[in-house]
């Protein structure tokens, strides 16, 4: 009998309850489905022929060594470490200049809550951060380091203070959703009923662009060009735009399944998370190329890049990887 070599494992990395692909040579599966495990935990295969197998992963955070059978491989897959529990996001957390990782806890419509919004710091501890907001929905920052942040359901973005007060920036912006933040300054919101605003620094609103409403939310991410814009509908395929900085709108990519979550690494590659069809997990966009499937999970909502860190929230979890220097 031939021994099970892992050549390669896709994505690299999940989050437990994601299914990942080994793929090699002289997997055991003549006689039944064969045993899997990532570091201590049992994984669940799903799919098995000799050259590959997916894997359902479980078990706790970290870089785990893969095992089939009696057969420890040098593979590894890395799991995501969760970082904060008990959340209710809606779009991407975000990170400050100093490294502070901001989450919400949005509830349901018209809902008030203790703490709507989270900081998780550097070194780990979670704090309150402010409780001034129904349903905070997205954030983002200014390059003065000024926190926006959006209701869906006043239709209206805050400025918050250092100490978590809010105030009224910008008003009467439909179901606003998405933010994103120029170098200028400008702010871009995302109003789920199809309409993209730009609000200047004295909190005037225009209409830039429109798109079709969406079912859930507007994600919108800053590139030097635009804006990248995600809209799920009920379709079963919907696109990412991009929207210039003077209204024109253009069809990026067509592939996705109810796209959520939309960010700029820190190389300037998009990413993207897929929440319906295929394998749902967040993908690498690279310009003019195929979309690349980098961390498998069940049912992402929002990802932010850090200096040194990622991270990919489902709705009640953010779950931190570290990336390379």
């Amino acid at each position: 009998m031939s021994i099970p070599q892992i050549t390669s494992i896709t994505p690299p990395r999940t989050i437990p309850g994601g299914r990942v692909s080994l793929l090699g040579s002289g997997f055991p599966v003549g006689t039944g489905i064969p045993a899997v495990r990532v570091g201590d935990a049992a994984a669940r295969v799903v799919f098995a022929s000799p050259t590959e197998l997916g894997v359902i992963v479980g078990g706790i955070g970290g870089v785990h060594a893969v095992q089939i059978g009696d057969v420890l491989s040098d593979a590894h897959v890395t799991v995501g470490v969760p970082i904060a529990t008990g959340l209710h996001q809606v779009d991407n957390p975000v990170f400050d200049a100093s490294g502070n990782l901001y989450l919400t806890y949005s509830g349901t419509r018209g809902q008030q809550v203790p703490v709507s919004i989270f900081r998780v710091t550097p070194g780990g501890s979670r704090e309150s951060f402010s409780s001034s907001i129904t349903n905070p929905t997205s954030m983002a920052f200014s390059p003065e380091g000024e926190l926006f942040v959006s209701s869906r359901f006043e239709g209206a973005v805050y400025k918050l203070s250092e100490d978590g007060r809010a105030e009224v920036y910008a008003s009467d912006l439909g179901i606003a959703c998405g933010l994103a933040c120029a170098p200028d300054g400008t702010l871009f919101v995302g109003d789920r009923s199809g309409t993209v605003f730009e609000v200047s620094r004295n909190g005037h609103a225009t209409a830039l662009a429109t798109l079709p409403s969406s079912v859930a939310a507007f994600h919108l991410a800053i590139g030097p060009d635009g804006l990248y814009v995600t809209a799920p509908t009920l379709s079963a395929r919907d696109a990412i735009y991009q929207v210039s900085f003077t209204g024109e709108v253009s069809v990026l990519h067509t592939g996705f399944g109810r796209p959520q979550g939309i960010a700029l690494a820190p190389d300037g590659v998009l990413h993207v998370i897929e929440a319906l069809a295929g394998i749902s997990g967040l993908y690498r966009v690279p310009s003019g190329g195929t979309p690349e499937l980098v961390v498998a999970a069940p049912k992402l909502i929002g990802v932010a890049f850090g200096q040194h860190e990622m991270i990919v929230c489902s709705s009640d979890t953010a779950y931190r990887f570290a990336l390379p220097d």
